[in-house]
């Protein structure tokens, strides 16, 4: 491609972007029907830099960004004042304005509870910096919650949540996991997002033998990495293997180049299980191109991976390059066939990869129509007022799985030991949660493709490959 026409399709793409995150201020979930809208305003909390105390509330300030109804505000207050019949009031009201608002939710349970005895779990999230992948999570998070406590609780224990906002960053990631492990009542907790921060936190977790369960951090360094340290999503080294040999026994290519973050753990770990599995599998990696190196130019490398023979692009970028991994799906012009990680798994995948996105298999680790027979779907679609995403599943299973340890043993050591027993079991969104000695989840992952369609409302979605 000349130099003239790459400048075109960057500006293009960058126009698109500009469009997407500067002047929408909705989002929806990845891949799903209705929207579900995390409204993020310039001036909110994501801008600013807040002390350890400000990233933790059970109820008594709001940590998500955007507009924050007088309704909300109020409930907020009231929680803040111990006035928890207002506060409930006052949430139920909120919820009336957007009922797909989870911090409104699970503070709306927090305030029902009251000063009544109830057994603790925090949700690690970083709102700061990923706003809505965290609202995403925290859906799963106030779903489950919500089912327990309506339910009557946990042996008649309700469940109060708390929500802390770690930034994606790893030192504040540990931070906040000291301050849980400090508070005696927290009983478990829900994170971190990425696996760069699962392993920073997970160390002083570790040493305060307190268990975290994360949905979303998928690199194979986590596995066996500590007896306090789960996850309900499947590692790379599963995305990468189903990857790998749908790459050379559907599709029959046996040439790739990877595309991937050298400065990001999971894109790290996607990489080099993705080269391992297609060796085996008796293909071959060609090249890799590093997204995070200051001069990167999408051209130039597809240029050099064409020369190079190679039939498939793998895209193993994280959040972080998402941009510079959507430059080459636009300048591929679909010349190479595409394969993805999870973390193009977006809308804004949909939005700006458009045409030039059709046919990318990406491996996810779950798609809301994979198993028809579940009834999370339908559930999640009446809370909520449309579909969710896998972040939301396997953040409802994460929390699922802590409820079940508390019912056999609502201690931190019963907790982590009931995790470890052969015989535990939940049933969660995504199937059966089970835990391997690893601390891993014995599950497999879904394909999704990019197909024309209107179900997202961007003219394309991402539908299960059969």
């Amino acid at each position: 491609m000349s130099q003239k026409n790459e400048t075109a399709v960057l500006a293009l793409a960058l126009l698109l972007t500009v469009g997407i995150v500067g002047g929408g201020v909705w989002w929806f979930t990845n891949g799903s029907g209705a929207k579900i809208s995390n409204t993020i305003i310039p001036g909110s909390e994501a801008g600013k830099n807040p002390s350890l105390q400000d990233r933790i509330s059970f109820g008594d300030k709001t940590l998500t960004p955007g507009a924050v109804s007088a309704a909300k505000k109020e409930g907020i207050q009231a929680i803040a004042a111990k006035s928890y019949d207002k506060a409930i009031a006052n949430f139920t009201d909120s919820l009336k304005l957007n009922r797909n608002d989870p911090e409104a939710l699970i503070f709306l349970n927090n305030a029902r509870i009251g000063s009544s005895k109830s057994y603790t779990i925090v949700a690690s999230v970083a709102i700061g910096t990923d706003p809505n992948a965290s609202l995403e999570i925290l859906r799963g998070i106030a779903q489950a919650q919500n089912e327990i406590n309506t339910s009557g609780g946990a042996k008649g224990v309700l469940l109060r949540v708390g929500i802390a906002n770690d930034d994606d960053n790893p030192e504040i990631a540990k931070q906040i996991a000291s301050s849980l492990v400090s508070n005696s009542e927290v009983l478990g907790v829900v994170g971190s997002i990425t696996s760069d921060s699962t392993l920073a936190a997970g160390t002083i977790y570790t040493s305060g033998q307190l268990v975290a369960i994360s949905p979303t951090s998928t690199s194979v360094k986590i596995s066996n990495f500590s007896r306090y340290v789960f996850r309900t999503v499947p590692s790379d080294f599963m995305a990468a293997r189903s990857l790998a040999n749908y790459m050379v026994r559907t599709l029959q290519k046996k040439n790739a180049v990877v595309f991937f973050n050298s400065q990001s753990n999971y894109s790290q770990s996607l990489k080099s299980e993705f080269v391992s599995s297609v060796s085996l599998e008796g293909g071959q990696i060609s090249s890799e191109f590093d997204l995070s190196k200051a001069d990167f130019s999408a051209a130039k490398s597809i240029e050099e991976a064409t020369k190079q023979g190679a039939e498939v692009l793998m895209l193993a970028a994280n959040t972080a390059t998402l941009d510079k991994a959507l430059q080459v799906i636009q300048i591929n012009q679909k010349k190479l066939t595409l394969l993805a990680g999870d973390d193009v798994y977006t809308t804004k995948t949909l939005e700006i990869g458009r045409e030039q996105a059709v046919g990318m298999v990406v491996a996810v680790p779950w798609h809301i129509d994979s198993d028809r027979k579940s009834d999370f779907p339908q559930k999640s679609r009446q809370l909520w007022g449309g579909d969710v995403s896998w972040r939301s599943a396997l953040s409802y299973d994460a929390t699922v799985a802590l409820i079940a340890a508390l019912k056999r043993n609502p201690t931190r050591s019963g907790v982590q030991q009931a995790l470890f027993s052969s015989d535990f079991s939940a049933i969660g969104a995504s199937g059966t949660i089970r835990f391997l000695a690893s601390g891993d989840r014995n599950a497999s992952v879904q394909l999704v493709k990019i197909v024309p369609g209107s179900r997202s409302r961007t003219g394309y979605d991402f539908e299960p490959v059969r």
